[in-house]
């Protein structure tokens, strides 16, 4: 939901314009519903007065902050005194009715998952646009020859657009989790000092709520269960793993003795003060590095669950700090992907020549099921090709001229395969008859906007 609160940046939402923008808000709404409410003395008229009139300053609330040593109190004797500066001499102040029946926490808490909410709302759309990034290059790349790798090692031929594809489906898992992790978040709290509404009426609550865009919580003590926000935190942690996986791709493919794949530099960069020939993939790394401090992070959050009986303040301070800083770190690391991504330069060529790299290798598994179609058992088609194979590793390994697999299996007498039939197995392209399937699927795939909790993407079987 976009609306007068949604800042256009990430940062934005953590500041403290903001939080006490929200708080200001909170605060007038709850004066408006109890003068709908009718049980308490205020006016609608003296509502109307504090709406018109409510206001703060972030120099004047810290100002007066360093003498109460409470924000709350601060914020309200600053917004009070805006309140009041106009209001008729010799009547009632209209500030009175500020945070009637209500405590700290039922401001701050409200607020803080107005602002997860918003701050989520930022990430959702920058995974919508990574992710159909991913998947244009996907379908862009599906033709893209190049090496598969298991443990590092080559393995099988692929086409690069996989690489892609693959990054695209996580990518539209985490933004799954994003919007049900949103959901999750957006409840807010008018309950009173422990949760009973003591001193004020859950019409309060639910009124404050609606216009928030939140839910009421269901039982809250005196603060809004953490489990929430541990949830989101340890969402968060996950889609930050996703761009480390794609980060550390990205930096494994630069190698330069890899070289298929190199993040975009720009005219005028600079790699190395020392060595001026530098192209260094300094953007994904710093997304690998960043990733570390948003999977700490929801270890913070779920150590701020656990709280002494309705409420201490043992996760407030952490909170603050580690809740902004994923939020921000994540929603730079999916800036820079988004960048990095879009503008990935490929080698095709080299990505050829590493496909030959191994003379043949790549094909072995290709070279045991013919073997084995020939009527020969599994374990000698396995002995023939192991035998070959390992003739080829060791030329290889030294770096030295030699037979390729297919020139070994042909000098090998109890090789069953006819130079048709090897024909036919050492074409790269022999693997990818079925991979067509995948692009299909990769196709059908969205990320268009999406109801919160529904359906996204086909779900396939077997």
């Amino acid at each position: 939901m976009i609306d007068r609160y949604t800042r256009p940046e990430m940062g934005a939402v953590f500041s403290l314009e903001n939080k006490y923008a929200i708080w200001q808000e909170i605060e007038v709404l709850a004066c408006e519903a109890q003068a709908e409410l009718g049980v308490i003395g205020i006016t609608r008229r003296e509502a109307a007065w504090i709406r018109e009139h409510a206001a703060f300053s972030c120099e004047e609330v810290d100002e007066i902050e360093r003498v109460t040593n409470h924000d709350v109190i601060a914020f309200l004797t600053n917004m009070g005194a805006y309140i009041d500066a106009k209001a008729p001499e010799g009547a009632p102040k209209p500030s009175r009715w500020v945070h009637y029946g209500m405590t700290s926490s039922d401001l701050g808490d409200t607020a803080l998952c107005r602002q997860l909410v918003q701050a989520t709302d930022i990430l959702i759309e920058d995974v919508r646009s990574l992710g159909a990034i991913c998947r244009r290059r996907g379908l862009e790349e599906r033709d893209t020859l190049c090496v598969g790798r298991t443990h590092g090692i080559h393995a099988e031929p692929m086409t690069f657009g996989m690489k892609f594809g693959s990054w695209a489906w996580e990518l539209r898992r985490d933004l799954d989790r994003l919007m049900e992790a949103r959901e999750q978040v957006a409840v807010g709290a008018i309950s009173g000092a422990v949760g009973t509404y003591s001193s004020i009426d859950p019409f309060v609550e639910g009124y404050v709520c609606e216009h928030l865009g939140l839910t009421g919580d269901p039982l809250s003590t005196q603060v809004i269960s953490r489990d929430h926000h541990a949830y989101l935190a340890g969402v968060l942690a996950c889609t930050a793993a996703t761009c480390e996986r794609i980060a550390t791709e990205i930096r494994a493919l630069q190698k330069t003795d890899t070289l298929e794949a190199e993040e975009p530099f720009r005219r005028g960069q600079k790699g190395s003060s020392a060595m001026p020939h530098k192209r260094n993939p300094i953007t994904a790394e710093k997304v690998c590095g960043l990733a570390r401090v948003v999977k700490a992070n929801a270890q913070v959050a779920f150590d701020d669950v656990a709280l002494w009986h309705e409420r201490d303040i043992s996760h407030s301070s952490a909170e603050r700090v580690a809740q902004a800083d994923s939020f921000i770190a994540l929603d730079h690391m999916l800036c820079c992907l988004t960048r990095i991504v879009d503008g990935l330069v490929l080698y095709p060529a080299n990505m050829h020549a590493n496909l030959d790299r191994t003379r043949g290798l790549i094909f072995s598994s290709k070279v045991l099921l013919a073997l084995v179609d020939t009527g020969i058992t599994r374990e000698d088609a396995y002995a023939i090709v192991q035998r070959a194979s390992m003739r080829v590793w060791e030329d290889v390994h030294e770096s030295r001229p030699g037979r390729t697999l297919r020139e070994c299996l042909e000098l090998d007498p109890a090789c069953t395969l006819t130079a048709s039939d090897l024909d036919g197995i050492f074409d790269p392209r022999s693997f990818l008859t079925r991979a067509d399937v995948v692009f299909d699927r990769l196709e059908s795939l969205s990320f268009a906007s999406t109801p919160a909790g529904g359906t996204h993407g086909p779900r396939f079987h077997g």
